[in-house]
Formats: C-alpha cells, structure tokens, sequence
C-alpha cells in the first residue's frame, strides 16, 4: 500500500496543475505512467453549471463509443414474450419478468445495465430504492426502456454507456481501458465529450461545463483544456 501511494505521489508531481492539457496528451500521460497489474479504465469527470436541485436541468444521457469500453457488460432485461427471447437470443446476462423483479427487491444488483420494455416498467418502477441509488433505473432517454430489447442489448454490449449527472452537478463517463491505442480512446472520448454537450438542458444559463479532467483507475486527474469542448 506505501509503495503504491508512493507511486502515485511520484506521478503527480510530474503534472503542472497551473496548466491544462489536450486530450492526446493526457490520454499518452495516463497510458506511459500507469503503475498498476491491471488493465485500468479511462474516465472523463465533468464540472456542470447546472442547477441539480431543478428538475428541468438534470443531465443524463447515453453514447455509443465507437470502440467501446473493454468490459464485459452485464446486462438484465425485465421483459415477457418475444421481447424476453429476443433479449436473450441477444446475449442478456439474465431476462426476466417478475421473477427478476423479486430478485432485484431482495437486493440483487450484479449487473452493470438494466433494461426494460414499458409494460415491465409498471413493476420496476418500483425499485426505484434498489436501482435509483446505483443509476440503474431503466430510462427512456437513455434507450434502456423499449420494446426492441434485442437491439439495446447488442448496443450496450458493443459499448454504449449511460451517464447520469449526481447531485453536486458532476458527471464522470468511462471510455475505455488504458491499453487501447492513443487513437481509439481518443476517438472515444470526443464522442463521450460529444453526448454531454448535445445532453445540456433547454432551460440551462451560462457555462454549461465549467471544467473537466481525465482519470485512469489508479492515476492522477488530469485538467483538460476547455478548447477541446465543440464549439
């Protein structure tokens, strides 16, 4: 543990904080000064100027990365009928109705997606306190409520991600793993910059985002530069 904080005290003090960075220089700063055993996981952390506590300036959303993320994607669909065999014809990692409704109320959460036709919903709904608080609740807006659950499994595990924003008003969005090429994540990190700004509200005023970095599981947070935003 001593030498891993010694590492990673080593790192930081090699990042000038007064100075931001462009992605491609982050992206090869986080792959050249990786310290662990393990395949880390990119991140993009987002400062909104948002105001979380109005109901009209919530921000979520979903992307697909075009090389996805390099994780085995578990994903549940609560569904009957052909929308079920459809799920599961597609690769689910479990498909159900209320039998898996019961399961996710007695506090099963081993999955990294829920999906949900809109009949279903009527039942999931209520595991709002189960799946609310892990950003699990099926959503139209983010493609995990519809009746075409073939194709929203296949998108989820091809690397489409949700994101939410939480009630400070950040947002963090995974991107891929550190061992993709400097090409592929940044490819799909523009796109997951892309589907934050395409997801600001009507109703917000201002700086829509006030500042963001980029993280490895392990590593440092690393400022970027507010010109690599859309204009």
């Amino acid at each position: 543990m001593g030498k891993s904080g010694k590492q990673h005290r080593k790192i930081s003090e090699q990042v000038d904080k007064s100075k931001p960075l462009d992605l491609k220089s982050a992206v090869e700063f986080l792959q050249t000064n990786s310290c662990t055993k393990f395949d880390e996981t990119a991140e993009l952390a987002f400062r909104l100027g948002v105001d979380p506590g109005k109901s009209d300036q919530g921000v979520r959303g979903s992307v697909a990365l075009p090389h996805g993320t390099g994780k085995d994607v578990r994903i549940v669909v609560f569904a009957s009928g052909e929308a079920a065999d459809a799920a599961r014809e597609a690769g689910a990692t479990e498909v159900g109705f209320m039998e898996l409704v019961e399961k996710v109320k007695d506090g099963w959460t081993d999955f990294d997606v829920a999906i949900a036709t809109a009949e279903a919903m009527q039942e999931v709904r209520k595991l709002g306190k189960v799946l609310g608080p892990r950003g699990l609740m099926p959503n139209p807006r983010t493609g995990t409520v519809t009746e075409d659950t073939g194709s929203a499994v296949q998108q989820f595990k091809a690397g489409r991600v949700e994101f939410k924003m939480d009630r400070n008003a950040n947002l963090a969005i995974p991107f891929g793993k550190l061992s993709f090429s400097v090409d592929q994540l940044l490819e799909n990190a523009r796109a997951a910059i892309a589907a934050v700004v395409a997801a600001r509200p009507g109703s917000a005023k201002g700086v829509y985002i006030k500042r963001f970095a980029m993280s490895s599981t392990m590593g440092v947070g690393l400022s970027i530069d507010g010109k690599e935003l859309p204009s």
